[in-house]
């Protein structure tokens, strides 16, 4: 199956998220079925992330959204985590700081933002400033409903310079939530995880269903796509997600750089370097003697 197709958000169409099934598993009845493929896209994804880094001309973001207990986490864990640190980034954003508060709205975003040969990934993002925010009232909705567009010319301005975007949408249902909290309060070592927050979003479910629909409907576009993941099997999650970033990598057709250097000199120098050593024998690390030592 193509997931890039099935769970895409086609410009211009109306989300409705309540004929989205969360516990879709295509065909795979299990994680231990599914197991070979995830590690064939994590394989695929350290590739060509490498390459994406030695050519450094584009970069590639990602940004993930989800109610609490969605999995963002455990996206970054199990799928992202396979790309290498020196060139990737994760950015959780939270309740903005008084400096951040004191800028517009996007300018955090903008700051965190890939650089050529880089991938940022975003554990929330600029969405959270029409989704909260809407739902609690915490700016008008004559603040909030330009927001859309705004958004859309900042992905547009991204994606003309170079950063390729893919946005995920981690869709689980209710019950499904309920049993993720369960989870983190019978695990000791998941304590951590707990916050009051988490409770008391929950009666604003409706709310939150709406402004999801809303961002998703309003802000997929060609550039910068939004993926609704089905997220119940958080090894389907696992899998449809590495597929996806895999696929689209790919697409990009990234070459790695010609040489700064003429490999054959080099290739002389390096048998030089044998045959002397072989010759005077190889001295031990750190044993290297310099004229007037």
């Amino acid at each position: 199956m193509n997931y890039a197709k099935r769970f895409r958000v086609e410009p211009g169409s109306k989300v409705d998220l309540s004929r989205v099934d969360a516990s879709f598993k295509d065909r795979h009845e299990s994680h231990t079925q599914a197991l070979p493929e995830i590690e064939r896209d994590r394989d695929r994804l350290r590739e060509l992330q490498y390459r994406m880094y030695a050519e450094g001309k584009r970069s590639l973001l990602i940004c993930l959204q989800g109610r609490d207990a969605a999995g963002k986490d455990g996206t970054i864990k199990h799928v992202l985590g396979a790309m290498n640190p020196q060139g990737c980034r994760v950015t959780g954003f939270k309740v903005p700081s008084a400096e951040e508060a004191g800028h517009d709205f996007l300018w955090r975003y903008h700051k965190a933002a890939p650089a050529r040969g880089q991938v940022a990934i975003f554990n929330r993002s600029h969405y959270e400033d029409v989704l909260v925010v809407r739902v609690h009232d915490l700016v008008s909705k004559t603040v909030w409903s330009k927001r859309y567009a705004q958004i859309n010319a900042f992905e547009r301005m991204l994606h003309e310079n170079g950063t390729h975007i893919l946005k995920f949408y981690l869709h689980i249902d209710p019950e499904e939530q309920l049993a993720r909290f369960k989870q983190r309060l019978d695990d000791p070592a998941r304590h951590w995880k707990i916050s009051d927050g988490d409770y008391a979003e929950r009666p604003y479910w409706d709310e939150y269903t709406a402004a999801f629909e809303d961002a998703l409907s309003q802000c997929s576009t060609d550039q910068a796509p939004w993926f609704i993941i089905p997220a119940n099997h958080k090894w389907f999650r696992n899998l449809a997600i590495a597929r996806i970033v895999a696929e689209t990598l790919e697409s990009l057709d990234m070459r790695f750089p010609e040489p700064s250097v003429d490999i054959a000199e080099i290739r002389k120098k390096y048998h030089a370097l044998v045959d002397a050593e072989g010759q005077g024998g190889r001295s031990e690390p750190g044993e290297h003697h310099h004229k007037g030592q």
